[in-house]
């Protein structure tokens, strides 16, 4: 594990776990009996990772979500699906490789799956805008969801986004009217639609395509009207005062329970998704497998006016 993709309160976990290592190694190598000493230490890194974990600032989760190796939308319909075609295009314009989508199995479940996608290196993130999709990507996904409408297939979104582009081509081509369309067609497309903040999920770059019967979001993700970033340059002219803004933002995954904006949050593994992938999608399945078990019960007539009626809750005003 490099130092580039430790955080900084994740270090005196990955000092300990460097030195568990070692003297399990050196144990082997040496052929001495050390299981106490190592278990004493495992015991500590628990009580340890549970302390650092438990006590978390808002900022320290964005960090989290923005985590080097947290999983992708790729990554998890890997791990969580099989027979994935993807599709691409918006026909109208270009194929947008920050939003990836198209058809797949689910533990033999016929489904869509649509989300925002990022890079690991710098190649890979240009090649994907960052996860910052264009207009071409919200009719793209718009146009997947309206074939799943056409066949009867529920819908799965995974929102990882730190925005929409917004670059001059961006905003020429229609951004704002291609997210806002998405948020009027996916109010009333007649098929149960999933929506889990996997990441980080900015602005109407993360609503673009996040209308759905079910708002999940993953323990460490964060979701927000603007980037921590953003409003502390708005607010203070200082981008630095973004820990500060995080604070006032409340866009943890608890805040926004808590505010009734998402429905559930979904626990990750010790240490976040990035220690195991592989659990964390077993986790997000199951819970995707039985919220659509769930929905696919209801007529579609009380579906659409229990969405309608989800999202008109939101919110608090005072005439």
């Amino acid at each position: 594990m490099e130092d580039r993709q430790v955080l900084d309160f994740e270090k005196p976990i990955v000092e300990l776990q460097k030195k568990i290592s070692d003297m399990k190694d050196f144990a082997s190598g040496a052929n001495l009996e050390l299981s106490r000493e190592i278990q004493s230490l495992e015991s500590k890194l628990e009580k340890m990772r549970r302390e650092i974990f438990s006590s978390l600032t808002r900022w320290q989760k964005v960090q989290l979500a923005r985590h080097p190796r947290r999983p992708h939308t790729m990554d998890y319909i890997h791990l969580m699906t099989t027979d994935f075609l993807e599709l691409h295009g918006d026909r109208c314009f270009a194929d947008d490789k920050a939003i990836v989508g198209g058809f797949a199995m689910m533990d033999g479940k016929p489904l869509l799956i649509v989300g925002q996608q990022k890079g690991r290196d710098t190649k890979q993130n240009l090649y994907h805008n960052f996860g910052m999709p264009h207009p071409e990507g919200y009719r793209k996904a718009l146009r997947l969801f309206k074939l799943a409408e056409k066949f009867s297939k529920p819908a799965v979104v995974l929102v990882d986004t730190p925005g929409a582009f917004p670059g001059i081509g961006a905003e020429e081509r229609g951004q704002a009217e291609a997210i806002a369309r998405n948020l009027r067609e996916m109010s009333v497309l007649k098929v149960p639609v999933v929506v889990v903040i996997i990441g980080e999920g900015a602005s109407g770059g993360a609503l673009g395509i996040g209308i759905g019967d079910r708002i999940y979001m993953l323990q460490y993700a964060w979701y927000s009207v603007i980037s921590p970033e953003g409003c502390a340059a708005i607010l203070w002219r200082d981008a630095a005062q973004a820990p500060q803004a995080a604070e006032s933002l409340k866009l943890s995954a608890e805040d926004l329970q808590e505010l009734k904006i998402v429905d559930k949050i979904i626990e990750e593994p010790p240490g976040g998704a990035h220690n195991d992938p592989e659990i964390m999608a077993l986790t997000l399945k199951s819970e995707i497998l039985a919220t659509l078990a769930e929905l696919e019960q209801l007529p579609i007539d009380t579906l659409l006016q229990d969405r309608l009626n989800k999202f008109r809750r939101m919110g608090v005003y005072r005439e």
